[in-house]
């Protein structure tokens, strides 16, 4: 009976001791951080809001943002200590950055070596994807190889017969811009559409600063449709030359697919006039008063975007997804488990994607995923161009 006393009373001191630990990994697990860098909302309006979405979810107490340089191209240290400094918090256990500028592979680097622990995402990078995917966790992008075919199909659909593309040297330099052109050019042989470049002022890096970049846009616009005619379709890598670009399409004629970062915020307010700031992040609304506008100015037909803004998506979206996958819930290099953290901040959208392809070797990244939302053409009524469901010919994912 002792014997047995003391096996009871053995067993009990064990429960008790397991039930207080299961009890403080509990408590931890609940008082985990997570941590979003984006650019400022003069720079990055989408996605800073989005971010802001997931803190107002959250709490200021579990959600920590933070901010890299507006000019971020000749402040890198800034930029890698601000992101490396959200590793100090003992409780932080993401962090993502959105969009993935450069330096954020080295930052990515640095927090790992401190605190392995720290899953780390990048949304949107600006680094290539095989340096930004050897140091982050996951990456995703948005999907330039599907894109670069998408838009010049449906440019085609729409009765396009030209397609410009509009950048500058910086952009140009980037893998994954200089791989869409290159698969823009094969389409458009596919299609029997002419693909023309037009170059504009970087706006971060040239004399002329943002506004002297806009101010070329608006003038060579007008030209430019009269050059290539009113079926030419227009594209631009560049956030700040979008608007100027829109202005002018509502204005002369021409088409425009859609965004580098899609958005129905993304141009569309400053080149109709509107103010959304009422709206609030309910982008059904948003892309509404943008679709009424846009009719009311004669676009039916010519104007496009995604229903759901890109930027707003991928920051709420992937700090969705590394929530969901340190309570146990997802898998972080699962596609359909990042798709569902994004659709709940994009409801009604449909996505599609697959993993990055190096164009070089033929190898799929396991840990790099290009992400895109099905088009909309806005007109009365509008209409989804049904992108999400057309299947890609093999042959563009190693065009380079």
């Amino acid at each position: 009976m002792k014997k047995l006393l003391s096996l009871i009373l053995a067993l009990a001191m064990m429960l008790t001791v397991m039930a207080g630990l299961m009890a403080s990994a509990s408590a931890e697990e609940d008082t985990f951080h997570i941590g979003i860098v984006t650019g400022s909302v003069s720079q990055s309006e989408d996605d800073r809001r989005g971010a802001e979405a997931f803190q107002e979810k959250y709490g200021e107490d579990r959600v920590k943002l933070a901010i890299y340089p507006d000019n971020f191209s000749e402040e890198l240290e800034t930029t890698i200590q601000t992101i490396v400094n959200l590793s100090a918090d003992p409780d932080m256990k993401a962090i993502i950055v959105n969009q993935a500028i450069p330096g954020t592979a080295e930052a990515f680097r640095l927090v790992k070596e401190r605190r392995p622990d720290i899953i780390c995402i990048a949304g949107e990078s600006h680094e290539d994807l095989p340096v930004i995917g050897a140091a982050a966790d996951l990456v995703t992008n948005n999907d330039f190889v599907a894109r670069g075919y998408l838009m010049i199909r449906t440019a085609h659909e729409l009765g396009c017969d030209t397609f410009v593309h509009i950048s500058f040297p910086r952009h140009m330099s980037y893998e994954t811009m200089s791989r869409r052109v290159a698969i823009m050019k094969e389409a458009c042989k596919e299609f029997g559409m002419t693909f023309v470049l037009e170059t504009a002022p970087d706006p971060s890096q040239s004399d002329v600063g943002t506004p002297g970049a806009q101010a070329y846009i608006l003038e060579h616009a007008p030209e430019w449709i009269e050059k290539y005619g009113k079926n030419s379709a227009y594209f631009c890598t560049n956030d700040a030359h979008t608007e100027p670009l829109l202005k002018q399409l509502l204005a002369y004629g021409g088409y425009f697919i859609e965004a580098d970062l899609p958005s129905p915020l993304m141009g569309y307010p400053g080149a109709l006039g509107l103010d959304l700031t009422g709206a609030n992040g309910d982008f059904e609304k948003i892309l509404s008063s943008v679709e009424e506008a846009v009719v009311a100015k004669g676009g039916e037909g010519r104007f496009g975007t995604w229903a759901y803004s890109y930027g707003y998506t991928v920051s709420a979206g992937l700090a969705q997804h590394a929530y969901n996958v340190i309570k146990g819930e997802s898998e972080l290099c699962d596609i359909d488990d990042i798709a569902k953290a994004f659709q709940e901040y994009s409801p009604k959208a449909e996505w599609n994607g697959s993993g990055y392809t190096d164009a070089t070797t033929g190898v799929k990244s396991e840990n790099v995923f290009l992400v895109y939302q099905d088009t909309y053409i806005m007109g009365n009524p509008g209409h989804y161009m049904g992108a999400t469901q057309i299947e890609i010919p093999e042959k563009y994912f190693t065009v380079k």
